[in-house]
């Protein structure tokens, strides 16, 4: 008998329960699955520290990636201030790669006390090559053609580079002469001295304007150029 009663009242439980599920289902339109789905999309949008354990591990996981990634991302890069060039060309080209010689290096002007040429003479300012002198990132020199002949490119460490564009009586051997726009320059930036200079390219014979003015246009030496007029 009370097994009876207990199987009667089992099967009420039951019924009552899916009475229940039906109706809440017909009214809210919610399955047990939506149900199911709606709990785990709030656990994963939840805080970390009101998460399962295996979904807070999971988000640390990912969090940590994204650090590592933005760490490297950051050591990439290098601030520009902190990366300083060459402040001279001596420091930007090694010049002990070409042959070098020494010499005796003077300076001259365009002027009557070093061409006998006076502003108003023709060629007043024009060199042997025909091309005008001029003091720049390449500057034109006088040396003793037949050691190193119009084209040749030199470079004499404290004036720059210089282009052998002219010749003079007293400029013989190994002697060279360094172009300045006036005599004051030649006594108060060179005056004489013996130095050793870097044959940089031995010249065909011949120098032209284009030439020259494509020297003193070079691009990744135009930092320079300032400098080296002012020296």
């Amino acid at each position: 008998m009370r097994k009876l009663k207990f199987l009667r009242r089992s099967m009420m439980i039951l019924l009552f329960l899916g009475a229940f599920y039906a109706t809440f289902g017909a009214l809210t339109n919610v399955s047990a699955m939506d149900l199911k789905n709606g709990i785990s999309e709030k656990m994963n949008g939840a805080p970390a520290d009101q998460k399962p354990y295996g979904l807070q591990s999971e988000r640390v996981v990912s969090l940590s990636k994204k650090s590592l990634n933005h760490q490297k991302a950051e050591t990439t890069y290098i601030s520009s201030q902190q990366v300083k060039g060459p402040e001279t060309l001596e420091e930007a080209i090694d010049f002990e790669q070409y042959p070098s010689a020494t010499v005796m290096a003077t300076g001259y002007t365009a002027g009557v006390e070093s061409t006998g040429k006076s502003p108003d003479h023709p060629q007043y300012g024009i060199t042997y090559s025909g091309v005008k002198v001029t003091r720049d990132l390449y500057s034109t020199i006088a040396a003793d053609l037949t050691v190193y002949p119009i084209g040749t490119i030199l470079y004499i460490p404290g004036y720059g580079y210089g282009v052998v564009a002219d010749k003079g009586s007293a400029i013989q051997g190994n002697k060279i002469d360094l172009y300045y726009p006036t005599v004051e320059d030649v006594f108060a930036k060179w005056g004489k001295k013996e130095v050793e200079v870097f044959v940089v390219e031995k010249g065909d014979g011949s120098l032209t304007e284009k030439e020259l003015t494509a020297l003193n246009e070079t691009e990744a030496l135009q930092v320079f150029r300032e400098q080296i007029k002012k020296s």
